[in-house]
């Protein structure tokens, strides 16, 4: 069987950028607008184990949880017309990194530090790599993965946008790369 080339206007597209910056609610509604399935890893693998990703890391192991991320990013990336929401940490793994810029639209949603710790009170306890760090440590953190963030097809700047204009963007950017270079 050949690996073909899956079309511009085919393509999945996902959302990368630290924990909390709106990638699943930015995600869900951009996929409404494309009239597109949209698949939050993170949840689909909640519903797979039966337990939050906090317990998964507790129980059975960060290994095991990036394990079944990498399995779970690749299958969605070889399928087309998915919104794909990939945890924060997914990026980390040169892999997911490969097959998502190959396969797909990678979307960078960039908030900055100081709007995102505003946030922290409002998902540290879901967030099991948050769990037990100071806030300086957090921020490191934060800096950290803007190297690994900075591999995308298109970034967004959220820090001034409401989420139905994150959004809006977002599509208005994909329909017009589709007329740019795919046009029908």
């Amino acid at each position: 069987m050949q690996n073909r080339e899956i079309p511009l206007r085919e393509k999945s597209v996902v959302f990368i950028g630290f924990m909390g910056v709106g990638k699943t609610t930015i995600g869900s509604l951009v996929a409404k607008k494309l009239y597109r399935d949209f698949v939050d890893v993170d949840v689909e693998i909640e519903k797979e184990y039966g337990m939050p990703v906090t317990e998964i890391f507790k129980q059975l192991g960060e290994n095991e949880f990036r394990r079944r991320e990498k399995e779970l990013i690749t299958k969605l990336c070889n399928q087309r017309l998915n919104i794909i929401s990939v945890g924060g940490g997914a990026f980390l793994q040169k892999e997911i990194r490969e097959i998502c810029l190959e396969k797909c639209i990678v979307f960078f949603l960039d908030l900055s530090w100081e709007s995102w710790k505003d946030r922290i009170d409002l998902i540290i306890d879901s967030r099991p790599v948050l769990q037990n760090r100071t806030i300086e440590e957090i921020e490191e953190l934060f800096y950290q993965r803007q190297e690994i963030y900075a591999l995308h097809h298109s970034r967004l700047a959220t820090d001034e946008l409401e989420i139905e204009e994150a959004a809006a963007y977002i599509v208005d950017s994909i329909k017009l790369a589709w007329d740019l270079y795919d046009p029908r």
